[in-house]
């Protein structure tokens, strides 16, 4: 008997002493894996009332360095904040690293063979996103739509007491992004639920009724069977001719997905839904343009986007302080011998203050290698410049056509993402009336 409880103890020590030191055939950075299965996964969670870089982080590059070794949700995990390093790694894509996904993203957004798909689908992906979403559509059609969908929907704030901005902002952007992708409005409450799901990607996956990963799950099932209905209605009537009764074309991105089911490796039916899931989760310079049309009530064109520079400041400020993800996730798929990035204050003077100024003397090669909001390297975030037009937009709609005043909420944590605890709420009226 005594010597059974002596093996197993033994064993457990062995267990938590490979846990603790996983294998390498090199040297790993220095930093701690924590509590065996969950790392330090509590203290990356955890709630902090600050804007700064969250205390996960800060408090690992005080003690071990800008490149240390953690593990989060039984995963091990190397962190760096070194630009250089980063910048490096970004160029390597394919042969040092590739894509990685946390548990929690994987399981709600990727389909059971998606993480099998190749380099060719990915290009002919980001090919196909641009045709819609790029800088030519941007340019011929969406900056007139989105200027007056973006318009609708603010007049309509007016008639409120009181407007929570983001849980306003967020379906109204869902809803636009989803008519371009398949001609669909979606039911009113899905645009909330993508941004909930959105909001917990970073969590513990754990599918036990009651916890956060549970209910995302849920939500997104119920997603999915909304863009399957979509593409079982639109295969209907697909193979007609465009001018003839009950024919489903209608020139969007959809319709060219469809048109490819059966051409394209990994495109089909039952991939196409979790697809479409996939890509709904992406002041006086305003006034100066108006003052220069020779109609005021004309709509935005694109060469006057083009001189919104400050507005662009402002993008990037806005970006510096929060991405959605507080980093840049790769797997190390071979030897390397060797993100709190945007709030280094070696890099940033005053990081934590908002100032958009500072982009005035910030060049190229600079913002190549210490800002990095839609990633870097060969796999750059297709949406990029359409997201940065439809902020654009937004902003010039809002400035030039209306007011708010705040009314309540406002206060910020760090979990570890960017988020307002109790909302933000204004009143919002039109100018001139």
């Amino acid at each position: 008997m005594r010597l059974w409880f002596g093996d197993k103890v033994e064993a457990h020590g062995n267990w938590i002493y490979r846990w603790r030191n996983p294998k390498c055939k090199g040297k790993l950075p220095p930093g701690s894996m924590g509590f065996p299965l969950i790392g330090e996964t509590l203290s990356f969670f955890a709630t902090s009332n600050s804007i700064d870089m969250h205390p996960f982080i800060n408090e690992r590059l005080k003690r071990y360095g800008p490149l240390f070794k953690t593990n989060i949700a039984g995963r091990p995990v190397a962190v760096s904040s070194d630009p250089e390093f980063n910048y490096f790694l970004l160029q390597q894509e394919g042969k040092l690293i590739e894509l990685y996904y946390m548990d929690s993203f994987s399981q709600m957004v990727h389909h059971d063979n998606m993480s099998n798909i190749g380099g060719y689908f990915h290009r002919y992906l980001r090919r196909s996103i641009l045709g819609h979403f790029g800088h030519e559509p941007l340019k011929r059609k969406l900056l007139s739509e989105f200027e007056d969908v973006i318009n609708h929907e603010l007049h309509k704030w007016t008639n409120l007491p009181e407007v929570d901005v983001k849980r306003q902002t967020v379906p109204m952007l869902f809803d636009l992004t989803s008519q371009i992708l398949m001609s669909h409005k979606p039911e009113e409450n899905l645009g909330v639920d993508v941004n909930n799901m959105l909001q917990s990607i970073m969590t513990f996956p754990l599918y036990i009724p009651g916890t956060t990963f549970y209910k995302c799950i849920q939500k997104k099932r119920k997603a999915i069977k909304l863009t399957s209905r979509v593409v079982e209605e639109r295969m209907k009537g697909y193979s007609c001719d465009n001018s003839a009764e009950g024919c489903n074309k209608k020139g969007d991105y959809l319709d060219e997905i469809v048109g490819d089911i059966g051409k394209e490796a990994y495109l089909t039916k039952e991939f196409v839904p979790f697809l479409l899931f996939g890509l709904l989760l992406a002041t006086e310079e305003h006034e100066e343009i108006l003052k220069n049309r020779e109609d005021a009530n004309s709509g935005l064109v694109w060469e006057e986007y083009k001189t919104m520079t400050f507005t662009r400041y402002v993008i990037n400020e806005t970006l510096r302080l929060e991405n959605l993800l507080p980093g840049m996730l790769r797997k190390v798929i071979a030897d390397i011998h060797v993100d709190a990035l945007h709030l280094n204050p070696n890099i940033y003077e005053d990081p934590l203050t908002f100032n958009p100024s500072r982009w005035k003397n910030i060049g190229s090669n600079g913002m190549a290698k210490n800002f990095m909001p839609f990633g870097g390297g060969n796999r750059p975030c297709t949406g990029a410049e359409f997201s940065k037009v439809l902020v654009a937009v937004f902003l010039h709609v809002w400035v030039t056509k209306f007011r708010f005043t705040k009314i309540k909420g406002g206060n910020m944590v760090r979990s570890p993402i960017l988020e307002f605890t109790d909302g933000f709420y204004v009143n919002v009226s039109e100018k001139h009336c």
